[in-house]
């Protein structure tokens, strides 16, 4: 019982060294982490590549194969690409088992000490984040140290050994053991860490510890399983085809180049178990994604025959793209996806905006009612892309991130705001409609101006959101003053239309209405540029 309670709070120590070490790693990779995941392309040694990059920096290929499902599920990935980035997360995840399997716990204590210090002492972000990353390793290396310690008295058990040496001999059952602990501990590294400890201590040999290792590479797959559940069928297949690559993988190495990597790891380091078995790890994972590469499209068709595309499948869930609760492991591209969102609801409102004014101008009822749709849609988004952001800001956020996340609650219902005067707009139309109001042509001209300035507003404050480019914030101050300065100047000129009998009660009540709406779009499009000012 006391092997397993040290082995339970070493393996503890392990997870959490390792998240902690990631969660610093994440947060100083900040933007370079966003335009990594940024570069996709349908190229599919291009997402190998980000798969490595990502995984090596998150420090967990279930983490990195869950936010590809995320990916896929929202749309904005499909599985060629999604195939690439698994195939990398799979090599970038050995970047950890090499880590541990060098004798460095000699410099866990230092790591530990200096980690606490910058902690404790530093108010600069960008050095708390080394904390972290210095702290996550030094209790990764004190987790591996307990869990060393804890398998050592095995040694002395002979039924111990003659049970790991009888996976060697079975090797079915030893991939079965690495699925079944790497599927409950739902960690490939940690199981990893387990083995490359056993290993240290003499009590497991190559040839036992190999089929051990492929199944850890299988059961890595169960985290992908459970969170494609209630995903789009895409999304599914995204995770199924993640385990498709790692079983035919398995199968390859078992039937025809066991025997070839055993050889080549001895050969580059003949006595220490756990480099052997970390090298092991990264050949495996490496050959396999040479191997497979070349027929990435025939996996995706396995696949597509084992969920083969039904008539009514949609892809869509939901309203929102570009969110999905699985990529808030990455809080990072999270927070990029996020403004991805914000931006297309943006677009939404800027629609309903066009439909509300070609409803009044022409006295059209098809667009009053395609305004109501379109500003439906911005309710909607506004209330999911809320609740994602609430979520998002309980993740492990930078300073920076945190401020950019508390700007975008703002955004988020200034851009809602535009969409209800749209429909504000709508309304006058059917009011118009009903009653056959007419304006007069000077009216209509200025309706048409300043409805123009307004919208070009309101279109560069998102653009400007979208890019986050600060040079374009001068151009809305200007353009807002521009509007205001045409609000007075429309109203005058309405009074003297009014008092010259040029002009209906009625007619004048719309207008008048209608341009408080206007003035109030170029205010929330000002509101957005000073946010991004801010930011």
């Amino acid at each position: 019982m006391g092997i397993v309670i040290n082995l339970l709070g070493g393996l503890g120590l392990f997870l959490y060294g390792m998240n902690l070490m990631a969660e610093g790693l994440q947060k100083a990779a900040g933007d370079k982490l966003k335009n990594i995941v940024g570069k996709l392309t349908s190229n599919t040694v291009m997402g190998v590549l980000v798969g490595i990059v990502v995984t090596a920096i998150i420090q967990s290929s279930s983490a990195s194969t869950v936010m590809v499902v995320g990916f896929v599920n929202a749309g904005i990935m499909n599985l060629t690409q999604a195939l690439g980035v698994i195939m990398g997360a799979n090599i970038g995840t050995t970047v950890t088992a090499q880590l541990i399997s060098f004798k460095l716990e000699f410099i866990a204590p230092v790591a530990l000490g200096i980690g606490i210090i910058l902690f404790l002492f530093s108010k600069k972000e960008k050095t708390k984040e080394i904390a972290s990353m210095l702290l996550g390793f030094g209790i990764l290396f004190t987790g591996m140290e307990f869990m060393k310690d804890a398998v050592s008295p095995l040694a002395q058990y002979k039924g111990f050994r003659d049970s790991l040496i009888y996976f060697g001999n079975h090797q079915v059952l030893g991939v079965l053991a690495g699925f079944v602990i790497t599927g409950i501990i739902q960690s490939s590294a940690a199981s990893m860490g387990m083995l490359i400890a056993l290993a240290s201590q003499g009590l497991v040999p190559l040839n036992a510890a190999l089929p051990i290792l492929y199944g850890d590479n299988i059961g890595t797959c169960v985290t992908s399983l459970l969170s494609s559940i209630g995903a789009t069928k895409n999304a599914k297949r995204a995770a199924v085809m993640h385990l498709t690559f790692n079983v035919i993988g398995t199968i390859i190495f078992m039937l025809v180049l066991n025997y070839p990597i055993v050889t080549f790891v001895k050969w580059l380091d003949p006595t220490d178990a756990a480099r052997q078995i970390a090298n092991a790890h990264t050949i495996f994972n490496i050959v396999n994604v040479l191997i497979l590469l070349p027929f990435a499209k025939y996996i995706v068709k396995i696949v597509l025959k084992i969920m083969p595309t039904t008539e009514d499948e949609s892809e869509a869930i939901g309203q929102t793209k570009y969110l999905d609760e699985r990529i808030l492991q990455t809080p990072p591209i999270a927070l990029a996806n996020t403004l991805k969102e914000v931006s297309r609801m943006g677009k939404k409102a800027n629609k309903a905006l066009e439909y509300s004014m070609d409803s009044l101008l022409n006295k059209s009822i098809d667009s009053v009612e395609k305004t109501e749709k379109y500003e439906e849609t911005v309710n909607i988004l506004q209330k999911e892309i809320l609740n994602y952001l609430l979520k998002l800001s309980k993740s492990s956020l930078s300073d920076e991130e945190r401020n950019q996340v508390d700007l975008l609650f703002n955004t988020v219902n200034d851009i809602e705001r535009v969409s209800d005067h749209a429909e504000n707009i709508s309304e006058l139309s059917s009011i118009v409609i009903e009653k056959d109001l007419s304006f007069s042509e000077n009216a209509i001209e200025e309706m048409k101006n300043i409805y123009s300035k307004s919208q070009e507003n309101f279109k560069k404050a998102l653009k400007c959101l979208e890019e986050n480019d600060k040079n374009m914030i001068n151009i809305i101050y200007k353009l807002e003053d521009e509007v205001d300065a045409l609000d007075k100047l429309y109203r005058k000129l309405h009074i003297e239309r009014l008092n010259n009998g040029k002009c209906t009660i009625d007619s004048g009540v719309v207008f008048l209405d209608l341009l408080t709406n206007l003035e109030r779009v170029s205010d929330h499009s000002c509101n957005i540029a000073n946010r991004v000012e801010s930011n």
